[in-house]
Parts: structure tokens; C-alpha cells; sequence
């Protein structure tokens, strides 16, 4: 039987063990050559575009630069998702290096403990990662002329605790039994593409974006609720009854229900609870680790380090003046 590739020597490019083995300046490097791969890791100041730098690093400090134009001092982590960064840039590696290995998810108590970190640093750190991974998909579009992408719905959050005596108990599957917390993700996959996640109130919210993310002519498989029938003037519609099999007649929702099966293992077995606020950053996430699930670890790492570089500074994930800097 044929080796699966997450078995193999060529999913492990990067371990945690290597970042280690790793000098400082050699972790300095691997952010540098993301950051200016164009110039293969040449400083290139990020305020006027000069690409004369001068070195005016301090022995203590992080590796700065000198603009020769414009006279601005700057560091690889300048306006990018790790601005004003306080811990050395082999931790975040590091960091990135533990939370790619994990496919469903990092436990944030795990993940402070891993980089002897507090635990709001963690997760201040963790939700930036998935900002990163977030932004390779904004703006993007799904399907074309000719594809399939398929879409489905899940609630998440609002969780509604049972009374102690069975004769107290509600049926907790009435929506005026439901927390006003609960909230559906929308998951748009396009079948050897990528997958869109966004979160709304409810399930017929989700029309408008479908609408706008999906291009027209692509084939759009879909379940029985009523929310998908607003779609049938703008696609191709193919739906399916669950309760009548998971595939009928070539339509199906297997890539949705395997994203959101990935999702719901990570709440359930890392997370235990997602925050309303925080619910679309998880989805992101879980979007992100399903479309690269055949990506080597390696391969994974660079690739946020690389979006991190690419981002502006986070204006939820920052100090009181830094966002106001960032905005």
C-alpha cells in the first residue's frame, strides 16, 4: 500500500529541533529573505523604497538598518504583522515552527508553555498567525466556468448548559431555547480549489457574500436548507438531502463537511470554547490548515512567515498606541 504523504519524510521539512539547532542570525535570515525575497534578503527601506541601507545594528539589540535617502531607521519586523516585536526573532520562528506542526488547531495553554511565554502573549501571538493566514485569501474569488465549489453551514458558540434534573431540561435545538450568542460559519469550497470561511447570524445572511465570492458559471452543490434557495437565480444549483445519502446523482458536500469537521475537532479537543469576537479568526485558520493539509510543515512555516511580512500591523492585536499608530 502506497505511503500517505503526511507519513513520509517530505511532510517533515521543519521541526522544532532545527529551528534550535538554528543560530540567531540564521533565524534573522529566514524572515529577512522573506521579507525582500525580491532583492534575496537585501534590506530595502520600507518607507521610501531606497534599497541603500546601512547596517546600524547595536551589539544588544535586534538588526537595524539606515536609510541613505530618506535618513529613517527600520528593522526586517518594520511595518509589517510583527511590528514592535519584543521577543527575538528565532521565538517567533520557533512559535510558527510548533503551531504548523498541530492540523487541527494549537491549545493556547500548550502553545505558552511550548515558548515559556504568558499565556495572553500566546495568544496575542497566535491570533496574528491567523491574521497572516487570513490574508491569503482576502479579496479572492472561487470557481469560474465550469468548476464546482460547494457550500454548507455550521453553528458554533452559545453553548446552553443543561439543567441538573432531566425534568428542568429544554430541547436546546429550539431557536428560542438558543443563546443569542450562536453563530453559523459558511464555508465556500471549491472542489480542487481553495475554501472561503466567513461567519454570520444566520444561514440566509450568508447569500450576498456567496453571491460575491463564488464567479458566476461555477456549479454549486449544496444541502437542502431553505437559506441556499435564494442562489438558484445566480448558479447552477445541485442539491442534495442528507438524510437520503451523502452522494446522489453527483451531488454532495463532502469537502464542506470535511473542513467542518476539522473545525469542530479543534473547538471541541484544543480550543473548548471560541470567543464570538474571535469565531471568523478560527475559521480563517481551519480554512487555511485545509488547503495546505498536503503542504509540508516547512512549507507551511515560510509561507506565514512570508504573509506576516507582507501584512500591515495588527490593529486588534496591538498596544493602545500601536493601534492607533497601525490605523
Amino acid at each position: 500500500m502506497a505511503q500517505h504523504f503526511l507519513h513520509s519524510a517530505a511532510a517533515r521539512s521543519l521541526s522544532p529541533a532545527k529551528v534550535m539547532r538554528m543560530s540567531d542570525r540564521g533565524a534573522e535570515n529566514v524572515f529577512l529573505r522573506l521579507r525582500w525575497p525580491q532583492t534575496d534578503g537585501k534590506p530595502v527601506c520600507p518607507r521610501c523604497g531606497c534599497d541603500i541601507c546601512y547596517d546600524c545594528r547595536r551589539s544588544d539589540t535586534q538588526p537595524r538598518w539606515r536609510c541613505k535617502a530618506c535618513r529613517g531607521d527600520f528593522s526586517v519586523t518594520s511595518g509589517t504583522l510583527f511590528a514592535w516585536h519584543k521577543l527575538p526573532l528565532k521565538t517567533y520562528l520557533m512559535g510558527i515552527a510548533v503551531f504548523c506542526n498541530e492540523v487541527k488547531g494549537k491549545s493556547m495553554l500548550a502553545f505558552c508553555r511550548d515558548l515559556d511565554v504568558q499565556y495572553k502573549t500566546a495568544f496575542v501571538l497566535a491570533h496574528k498567525l491567523r491574521e497572516a493566514m487570513a490574508s491569503s485569501t482576502k479579496g479572492s474569488h472561487i470557481g469560474g466556468e465550469g468548476r464546482k465549489a460547494e457550500i454548507d453551514g455550521a453553528y458554533f458558540g452559545g453553548h446552553v448548559r443543561p439543567e441538573n434534573l432531566a425534568v428542568d431540561r429544554i430541547d436546546r435545538r429550539l431557536i428560542e431555547n438558543q443563546s443569542d450568542k450562536r453563530q453559523v460559519v459558511v464555508v465556500m469550497r471549491e472542489r480542487g480549489g481553495s475554501t472561503l470561511a466567513q461567519v454570520f447570524r444566520a444561514e440566509a445572511d450568508a447569500a450576498a457574500t456567496i453571491r460575491l465570492r463564488i464567479t458566476k458559471g461555477t456549479t454549486v452543490h449544496a444541502d437542502e436548507s431553505p437559506a441556499w434557495n435564494a442562489l438558484h437565480a445566480a448558479f447552477a444549483m445541485q442539491r442534495i438531502n442528507h438524510q437520503d445519502g451523502y452522494s446522489v446523482d453527483g451531488a454532495c458536500t463532502n469537502g464542506a463537511e470535511s473542513y467542518f469537521s476539522r473545525l469542530r475537532r479543534g473547538e471541541l479537543g484544543h480550543h473548548h470554547h471560541i470567543s464570538g469576537p474571535y469565531l471568523v479568526r478560527y475559521a480563517q485558520e481551519a480554512a487555511w490548515r485545509e488547503d495546505l493539509r498536503r503542504a509540508s510543515n516547512g512549507e507551511q512555516a515560510y509561507g506565514i512567515v512570508g504573509l506576516a511580512m507582507r501584512c500591515r500591523p495588527s490593529v486588534d492585536f496591538s498596544g493602545y498606541w500601536q493601534r492607533a499608530h497601525a490605523a
